[in-house]
């Protein structure tokens, strides 16, 4: 067994080959909080900073054969799951979270991109809720994404509140539903809404202005996870995981206002 003080998180997610989103930014975003990265790749995508041009995916089998390795080498802290775009996929990873020592994962559940291509099948989806979620420590939503595990219509906080209950309801440990979906750009701020522990904390963040900001809720997620593998509570682990998204839109922002003169897109 390796013997490191650095933490080890693991992501198994999609692979984006322009690197945007998927496990070249929760890699990333582990090393930006000093954790130790592992990777296992669900899905190869074809995609560039426009759109996804399509995807071929691993099996259940090859997944496992990624995983094992890096379990039996040295103690796994957290693990970020992304990316399932198939039934198999999430049984396999279901099977893995009982049969090893792997912890509660954070769960980013990636059903399309932002361009609208599907990235997880419909018996995938049902896998996800029957199989997966109720293993999770925190679920990781967007409006969207909340909307299709509910079959709720969310347009506002309250709205938010019983979609997350209705995801507690389903397993999940926790759910954080991220706000950024919302019609709210005129009130100039941005809200999450953390449901975990019976309780519900709303977390308000500034609107920041910037061209739209790819793989936000890939770093977010992972950005949870390292913060869970260095010993951070739920909520403090959030917490960072949004201050980290924003300091990167800002980022974007800035280089957006010196690199154009036209204005750019409110994000989140």
């Amino acid at each position: 067994m390796i013997q490191t003080t650095q933490p080890m998180a693991l992501t198994i997610a999609g692979l984006d080959p322009s690197g945007g989103a998927g496990i070249i930014a929760d890699v990333r975003t582990f090393v930006h909080f000093g954790v130790r990265p592992a990777a296992a790749i669900t899905s190869l995508t074809f995609q560039n900073s426009e759109r996804v041009f399509g995807a071929t995916h691993e099996t259940g089998a090859s997944l496992r054969a990624q995983i094992l390795p890096v379990v039996g080498e040295g103690r796994i802290a957290a693990v970020k799951i992304g990316m399932l775009p198939t039934a198999d996929l999430v049984l396999e990873i279901a099977r893995l979270l009982t049969e090893t020592d792997l912890p509660a994962p954070v769960v980013d559940p990636v059903l399309q991109s932002t361009s609208g291509y599907a990235l997880m099948e419909k018996e995938a989806v049902a896998a996800l809720v029957t199989e997966l979620m109720p293993l999770a420590r925190l679920l990781t939503p967007n409006i969207p994404e909340a909307e299709t595990l509910t079959g709720l219509e969310i347009a506002d906080e309250a709205d938010m509140r019983e979609a997350a209950a209705m995801i507690r309801a389903m397993g999940a440990q926790a759910v954080l539903i991220k706000g950024g979906h919302l019609n709210n750009e005129s009130e100039r701020y941005a809200v999450d809404l953390l449901d975990f522990e019976d309780d519900v904390k709303v977390l308000s963040g500034e609107w920041i202005e910037s061209p739209p900001v790819r793989g936000t809720g890939c770093i977010l997620s992972s950005a949870v996870a390292a913060c869970l593998a260095r010993g951070m509570n739920l909520e403090e682990s959030v917490v960072a995981g949004k201050e980290f998204v924003a300091e990167t839109i800002r980022d974007a922002a800035g280089l957006a206002q010196r690199g154009a003169s036209g204005s750019g897109n409110a994000g989140r």
